[in-house]
């Protein structure tokens, strides 16, 4: 009875080391990824009143938390039963992605210019419980993308391993990516009200205030940064998932640096989907 006791708790150190092994190559393949991932959440998690900061990052914590629960069951049972259906969900959300950021650089550099009247009716907008409702559904909808290719690279590192080593592998890389990325979003949003209690504790006098004072001023240039990080990282993530997934694409340009290979197919790929979309709308427009 002892030794079968003793031979389950074997078993489970020899699954955990297997595990912990696995985790760290899946972590280390994703990588590139999590920091697109940081990137792009960051930006999607900003611009809101500062007491609605939090309440907003935790809606959108718990949606990508929803959002791994659904992706990584059906990428285990598609891996062992359908492995051609994960390329096509890539390729799709690849698109969205490509769209995404393209629709941002288009709105940046085409955008008309507004009166005073239209920025006052938009402010009054962006205080709307529906504009933030909006803006949550949309980062979690990105966030489903890039937690699809989170979970499709952590699983493809551990195809080798037993069934057993590649759901505790995958289910603990999801995990980090959740609450390692948005725990990091977290500490970003909040600099500034940090920054404050600083200045606010140290009677504006002292190396206090002066970091207080830092923080500050430093979350807006942050911002500003992810925003532009964020939107090269859609068509970055976008293009690598074309490359990697359609062979036709893999062999195009095969002197050209990885990098300005995938961002020039994100930004293909994303005008090409803007102008189906804004055709669409048009199209529709007209029946109505």
């Amino acid at each position: 009875m002892a030794s079968g006791f003793f031979a389950i708790l074997d078993d489970i150190t020899a699954l955990m080391d297997d595990v912990s092994v696995a985790a760290k190559v899946a972590t280390r393949k994703t990588a590139g990824i999590l920091g697109d991932d940081l990137a792009v959440n960051a930006e999607k998690a900003t611009g809101f009143l500062s007491s609605r900061e939090l309440p907003v990052l935790w809606a959108i914590t718990k949606g990508s938390l929803l959002n791994k629960v659904i992706i990584v069951p059906i990428a285990l049972l598609l891996n062992a039963f359908f492995p051609a259906a994960i390329k096509i969900v890539l390729i799709l959300g690849g698109l969205y992605l490509a769209f995404e950021g393209m629709e941002k650089i288009i709105e940046f550099f085409f955008h008309r210019s507004k009166t005073g009247h239209e920025v006052v009716e938009e402010v009054k907008q962006e205080d709307n419980v529906a504009a933030e409702q909006s803006k949550i559904k949309s980062a979690i909808a990105t966030d489903f993308i890039l937690s699809i290719e989170i979970v499709i690279i952590a699983l493809g590192s551990v195809a080798d391993e037993i069934l057993t080593t590649q759901i505790i592998t995958v289910v603990a890389v999801a995990l980090l990516a959740t609450i390692g990325v948005y725990g990091i979003v977290a500490l970003i949003v909040r600099m500034d009200d940090a920054g404050f209690k600083l200045i606010k504790h140290s009677h504006n006098k002292g190396p206090l205030s002066v970091l207080g004072s830092l923080l500050v001023k430093s979350l807006p240039v942050i911002i500003r940064i992810l925003a532009v990080v964020g939107t090269i990282a859609l068509l970055l993530v976008s293009g690598g998932i074309f490359v990697h997934n359609i062979e036709y694409f893999h062999h195009v340009l095969p002197d050209v640096p990885a990098t300005i290979k995938e961002l020039t197919m994100g930004i293909a790929a994303g005008l090409l989907a803007v102008l189906i979309f804004t055709g669409f709308k048009k199209a529709l427009s007209l029946f109505r």
